[in-house]
């Protein structure tokens, strides 16, 4: 007698990330991953990513473009913790630091087709003045200490 396996079920995801809007930055690039349940695994493609570094456009939207393409295929027998994909955006901060610019997520649509996603970004802020202040003067002295030898003696 055989014995029935249990059926899966393949979600395909192929598509880009095309462009981003943070009026106040330049120079930002963008990594993606996927989020999802114990019952779902990756079979094809990648589920995490890094873009290029892209600059902001000469015209009135001053839209940051990558058009970075996504192409992951997941298997499962459940739905259930349907796959999320995770955005984040960095770029460097005064002292050249690269520091997240705003991060978002999304579920992976349930239906066939074409879909356009809008993500909002959240972007991290301190709490109070005093820790701002703070972060800013440790950022400040771990660049002064890991500078490299300048060759003077």
């Amino acid at each position: 007698m055989a014995t029935a396996s249990p059926s899966v079920f393949l979600l395909m995801v192929n598509g880009q990330v095309e462009s981003a809007q943070f009026p106040e930055y330049d120079d930002l690039y963008c990594k993606y991953c996927f989020v999802y349940g114990q019952d779902w695994a990756p079979t094809a493609g990648l589920e995490e990513g890094i873009s290029q570094i892209t600059s902001k456009s000469q015209d009135m939207r001053q839209a940051l473009v990558w058009n970075f393409p996504i192409d992951v295929t997941f298997k499962s027998t459940n739905p259930y913790g349907w796959p999320q994909i995770v955005l984040s955006v960095y770029g460097p901060d005064v002292f050249g630091n690269d520091v997240v610019r705003g991060y978002g997520a999304v579920h992976v649509p349930f239906s066939p087709g074409r879909h356009k996603r809008t993500i909002p970004m959240f972007v991290p802020e301190s709490t109070s003045k005093l820790q701002k202040f703070t972060s800013l003067c440790l950022v400040a002295s771990s660049d002064l200490q890991a500078a490299p030898p300048t060759g003077d003696k």
